[in-house]
């Protein structure tokens, strides 16, 4: 192996090792979830530029903490900074030669959680909705083998053309087919059907709705 390779792999690895101890079943090149959650939030959207305060609370972990590895990812050449006022803005830099990896990896393992948000928020009448299946519970931390594809639950009175269109869509953005099924409100809250009740007994990983949380 060549310096330079040498050196990529080990720029890699060590932007990939930081936060929470716990290996993620997902990806378990990352450290966490978390860190494949905060990850997602920039490599998926590479175009958006980031604030660390937004950053954490995307990944839920304390300001300090995206601080350091924003410090680090920058002046490895992950990521592009420029400030304006107060603030800080950084974005992913598209010429690191390691962009395509890591964006892969990331997509693979929390593409479903970074991408289905905005997917749903435009699909009329979801209240809210939920990962369940193979891809929750690894994300919940229960071994099994890799997730094939990616189970939703969506909750409301919502069209069924809509959401036939937003599973191709996301089975598309994610790279993983997506099958998204619907309940009433009532029906969800009541929980009499087996299949229902067995979701809700299981791994349950909750999609947010909320435009802040987007992309």
């Amino acid at each position: 192996m060549d310096d330079l390779q040498h050196t990529d792999f080990h720029q890699i690895f060590d932007m990939l090792t930081f936060m929470k101890p716990a290996v993620p079943l997902l990806v378990p090149l990352l450290r966490s979830n978390t860190q494949g959650e905060l990850l997602a939030a920039l490599y998926l959207f590479p175009d958006v530029e980031r604030t660390a305060s937004e950053l954490a609370r995307k990944a839920g972990v304390s300001l300090p903490t995206v601080l350091r590895e924003l410090d680090r990812l920058t002046s490895s050449g992950f990521l592009t900074a420029r400030t304006s006022g107060r603030n800080r803005y950084v974005r992913v830099n598209r010429e690191h030669p390691l962009f395509p990896a890591v964006a892969t990896i990331v997509q693979y393992g929390y593409g479903p959680l970074a991408l289905l948000p905005e997917i749903l928020r435009g699909v009329a009448g979801v209240e809210k909705a939920f990962i369940y299946g193979s891809w929750a519970a690894r994300f919940d931390g229960e071994s099994g083998p890799d997730p094939q594809d990616i189970d939703v639950i969506v909750v409301g009175d919502i069209d069924r053309t809509e959401l036939f269109e937003a599973a191709q869509r996301a089975t598309k953005e994610i790279g993983r087919e997506t099958n998204i099924r619907s309940a009433t409100r009532r029906q969800w809250d009541d929980a009499k059907d087996l299949f229902l009740r067995n979701v809700k007994d299981r791994p349950l990983v909750p999609i947010s709705l909320d435009e802040e949380h987007g992309a």
